[in-house]
């Protein structure tokens, strides 16, 4: 397949040096062959974190590399470096002609143009029928797998070229034909709507929480003791997904404040913060809420100054306010987060308003490298030197700080006065990214292999107080829920608010649409994670149970259902009027 796929575009560069290069054609070859190996090398490192193909517009995303660099090296393995070996070579070549130059000189002819013609014809020819028959693939995956790495490269660009934005008219988007295609029963009198009217809103977004640290114990010893306990006194959804994008953390702050999908190819803070968003601060803000977001890095990364502004969030807090101290992963750790934050929640309920507020942790951030004198756990030797160890290390360090802070909201009477809703942000665990001994570490944690459904899976947890109560909730969801979960809480109608998640409160089945970590097409279901091939008729389920509920397969008309809940979400917020034109 590689012969027949990679090879021939290739020939087609190599033949356009030979007809153009009249000197230096060695130098010309090799900074092809480095051209292309970089390719290759990026789609390997980019494969192990995201899963899919790389493409040109996550190359342009290329400078969030060099902010996040420990993350980012943590994923080659140095036998990737092979893949330059051939350069190598190439380089070497010129110290062989000196050596032989005359032997060279006089076998050496020239190639006849005829040949090249006939190559660089059927090269071509083979590259569009590579290309061409595969085009329709739903699945980017298997898109580059049949077109071959580098034709579908250049497919992407031509496509999204002249790729048709027919959107749908925003006339003809409307909440009833959401809940339709997400299978959602309108509910006149909704159960608890308005019970927790002029409550505080806490949210706490943990970074790369995944839900099967909730009751997990690890050499005898619990892993996230604090988190167990909010999750056995508390509504804990277990079966609460992550929804985000190219820009993981930043993404997940845009779905849970607007209930909308994040955009295609690219992070939703590059082009979706330039509309007046409709979002969980504005809607509060309309009902009387003072709003506040709290995230130790430099509000810059990811835009979110753009971010922050688009969504209306009165003020933020990040690095300017949190300093360097107690450095962990890219800011202030997760103690001095809640240590300061407090204070500041603290001064905006003596206000006569109550109010909103957003905490990021960031302490548990890949590659989980965290400072030895934060360690809290002694795991078993096997543990050692991996991914997973330091995984659950940074975790058992970012729970102990959490449940500092659930100690300071209570001794100072904001736990008995607000929601307070815990959830985690994306995965902690590619399945990309873990070896064979890794792998099997967490078959034995889990008592099953890992996969897409536990990679997913993040921690919902919702304390509402007079509503919630110890109770394990399998109702499936996602973080574009969110918002309207707490406005119903709020007794704030979302009637003239679109939005694409559902009230947990008051709702049965959930399809929740994937993107970027999966190919196009991919959903989740209330019984499986479902992954298209080519099309629907050859994808695959992955249960979210096991062993897997035959009867619960993902439907043809959910696959249908989600990429139309896609393609209106796109279509709703591309429309939307700029900020300034508000």
């Amino acid at each position: 397949m590689t012969m027949l796929t990679e090879i021939p575009f290739l020939w087609v560069v190599f033949c356009m040096i030979e007809w153009f290069a009249k000197k230096r054609k060695l130098l010309y070859y090799t900074i092809a062959n480095l051209l292309f190996t970089l390719l290759y090398f990026t789609v390997l490192m980019y494969f192990k974190y995201y899963g899919i193909i790389v493409t040109y517009h996550a190359i342009s995303q290329a400078d969030k590399v060099t902010e996040v660099g420990n993350s980012t090296y943590s994923l080659m393995d140095p036998y990737y470096l092979l893949v330059f070996i051939d350069i190598i070579v190439l380089l070497m070549i010129p110290v062989f002609m000196r050596k032989n130059s005359k032997k060279i000189q006089m076998n050496l002819k020239p190639i006849s143009r005829t040949a090249l013609s006939v190559v660089f014809g059927v090269s071509i020819a083979l590259c569009f029928f590579s290309i061409w028959p595969n085009r329709a693939s739903m699945n980017e995956n298997k898109q580059a797998e049949e077109m071959g790495i580098i034709n579908y490269e250049i497919y992407t660009i031509f496509a999204d070229s002249t790729e048709d934005e027919a959107w749908t008219e925003m006339e003809d988007i409307d909440q009833p034909t959401i809940d339709s295609l997400k299978g959602v029963q309108p509910v006149a009198n909704p159960q608890y709507f308005g019970a927790d009217k002029g409550k505080n809103v806490i949210i706490i977004q943990m970074e790369s929480f995944q839900d099967f640290l909730i009751g997990l114990n690890v050499g005898g010893v619990e892993v996230t003791p604090n988190l167990n306990k909010l999750a056995a006194d508390n509504f804990h959804y277990r079966n609460f997904y992550t929804m985000v994008g190219q820009g993981t953390t930043s993404d997940a702050e845009f779905v849970v404040n607007t209930s909308m999908y994040v955009p295609k190819h690219e992070p939703a803070t590059q082009n979706y913060v330039k509309k007046a968003l409709p979002s969980l601060p504005k809607l509060l803000s309309n009902a009387g809420y003072n709003t506040a977001t709290f995230h130790t890095n430099d509000v810059s990364f990811w835009n979110r100054t753009e971010l922050y502004s688009a969504i209306g969030w009165d003020k933020y807090y990040d690095k300017s306010f949190f300093g360097g101290e107690d450095h962990v992963a890219f800011g202030a750790s997760d103690e001095v987060l809640f240590a300061k934050s407090i204070d500041e929640l603290k001064k905006m309920d003596e206000s006569d308003k109550p109010f909103y507020a957003q905490l990021i942790t960031m302490s548990s951030h890949h590659p989980y490298n965290i400072p030895e004198d934060k360690i809290r756990i002694d795991l078993p030797d096997e543990f050692d030197n991996t991914l997973v160890g330091r995984y659950i290390k940074s975790q058992n360090y970012s729970d102990y700080a959490l449940g500092k802070f659930i100690d300071d909201l209570k001794s100072s009477g904001l736990w008995d006065d607000s929601i307070v809703l815990f959830y985690g942000d994306h995965q902690g665990l590619p399945v990309y990214s873990l070896d064979k001994k890794e792998k099997d570490l967490m078959q034995e944690l889990l008592g099953h292999e890992y996969a897409y459904p536990d990679m997913f899976n993040i921690p919902l947890i919702l304390h509402a107080p007079g509503v919630t109560y110890p109770s394990r909730i399998d109702k499936t969801g996602g973080q574009i829920d969110i918002l309207p979960t707490v406005a119903n809480l709020m007794g704030v109608s979302v009637a003239n608010q679109l939005h694409f998640g559902q009230d947990l409160l008051n709702s049965g089945d959930d399809v929740l649409p994937m993107r970027h970590f999966l190919p196009t097409g991919s959903f989740i279901t209330d019984s499986d994670v479902f992954v298209p091939g080519i099309s629907y008729d050859d994808g695959t389920n992955f249960p979210l149970e096991y062993p897997q509920d035959p009867n619960g397969k993902a439907t043809k008309q959910q696959y249908e259902n989600a990429l139309e809940l896609l393609h209106l979400s796109d279509s709703y917020v591309n429309q939307l009027p700029d900020k300034e034109e508000k």
